[in-house]
């Protein structure tokens, strides 16, 4: 098994504490939004393997092992697919990591957001492909050909908004601040289907006059600011991005806070945003995210549009089930990744993980050991599909693999 060194993204909605406190070391002043373990091309962990190589000096007979050399964990794989994935994994997954693990900090709300189904990624992608748009072009909605989805497990208290709430719901809390022009949208909310009402509303608020809807969100904010309480999200949202219309698109949405250790899953369609918190993040390997608001970034109304499920839902707080190796596992409906976690104590027996899928072990707390390997929180390994490693010591472990 490999340590792995991991790149930390510096997005401009990260916070500059959170990700430094896990590991202990001093903030850089910079936001530290994530840290990324995996083999994404973006930005791919690194690992220090001995690879043999042949001497050229003439006294040389035979091939010699080098000295260690950092390689990134995608060249790793490529090398060896299905001594690093395992068979199944490749089968089913083709030769690559199927998932990315991540550590996340918001220290400022992320981008209104949904996510394609793994047709819709499909069709997007060759579209974008046959019209000759660059895959580095800020306009390109599409990245690859995958769905995208995800589950983030809260660190600490973490905040954020899943699915759309009733209509009548959002119609309250619209009237509820009492500023005029978000009465037409309150009255669309109450008088249609919920399918409909949802749908018209939202897309009303992402279509409006852009001068018209900075004025309605300045008051919207001010109100929210006045009354605190269930609409201090709101205000919060609002400073970080004046005269966005996410705004006001982020009051149709569930608001939750998660406890530590509680989880949220996201699917296709489902409209989101997290607003604060540190997490540990899993989702397929995939960078498509279709953008409507709370953003700097290309925003797409149209395919966003396209693409979200205009349903009410329950934002669905998963906790984990424990089983009797003491494994607590976050149940999801997708192959691409299982997540599940560990707390150790004291005086345990050894946990075996030696299984035929590939997997990375994520510390949070304490210090654990994987093998002859010692973690701290915020270290991870990569363990090779079939490698055997047990797990010693005390502290919080996360496991992340794929279902093959």
């Amino acid at each position: 098994m490999d340590r792995l060194s991991n790149t930390v993204r510096p997005y401009a909605w990260g916070s500059t504490t959170a990700i430094p406190a896990l590991l202990g070391v001093a903030p850089t002043g910079e936001p530290q939004a994530e840290m990324w373990m995996g083999a994404h091309p973006g930005a791919p962990s690194r690992t220090t393997r001995t690879t043999a190589r042949t001497d050229t000096a003439p006294t040389a007979s035979a091939p010699t092992a080098s000295a260690p050399a950092e390689q990134a964990l995608t060249d790793v794989i490529a090398a060896d697919p299905v001594g690093e994935l395992g068979a199944a994994t490749v089968e089913k997954f083709g030769p690559r990591l199927p998932f990315l693990l991540k550590l996340l900090a918001a220290g400022a709300p992320l981008s209104l957001q949904v996510h394609p189904n793994l047709d819709q990624a499909r069709a997007g992608y060759e579209d974008e492909e046959r019209r000759s748009v660059p895959i580095d072009a800020p306009h390109r909605t599409y990245k690859d050909a995958n769905h995208k989805p995800e589950l983030i497990c809260a660190l600490t208290d973490f905040d954020g908004l899943c699915g759309f709430r009733r209509p009548l719901e959002a119609a309250e809390a619209m009237e509820g601040l009492g500023v005029d022009s978000l009465k037409p949208y309150a009255d669309l909310l109450r008088a249609q289907p919920e399918e409909g009402a949802l749908r018209e509303v939202l897309t009303a608020i992402l279509t409006a006059d852009p001068e018209e809807m900075a004025e309605t969100v300045a008051a919207a904010a001010a109100a929210a600011e006045r009354l605190g309480g269930a609409y201090a999200p709101y205000a919060r949202i609002a400073h970080h991005f004046p005269g966005d219309a996410g705004v006001i698109a982020a009051m149709l949405l569930n608001y939750v806070r998660l406890q530590p250790g509680d989880a949220l899953f996201l699917g296709a369609g489902v409209p989101h945003a997290y607003l604060d918190g540190l997490g540990v993040e899993i989702m397929a390997n995939s960078d498509n995210v279709l953008r409507c608001g709370l953003t700097p970034k290309h925003i797409d109304v149209p395919e966003l549009l396209r693409i979200v499920r205009f349903e009410a839902t329950d934002p669905g707080i998963l906790r984990p089930e424990a089983s009797p190796s003491g494994e607590e596992v976050y149940e999801t409906p997708v192959d691409e990744f299982r997540l599940s976690r560990f707390d150790l104590s004291a005086g345990a027996a050894p946990v075996e993980l030696t299984a035929p899928t590939p997997q990375i072990l994520l510390c949070t707390a304490g210090a654990p050991s994987a093998g002859d390997l010692a973690l701290g929180p915020g270290e991870s390994v990569f363990v090779p599909a079939g490698e055997p490693v047990r797990v010693t010591g005390t502290g919080t472990l996360f496991r992340a693999t794929v279902v093959a």
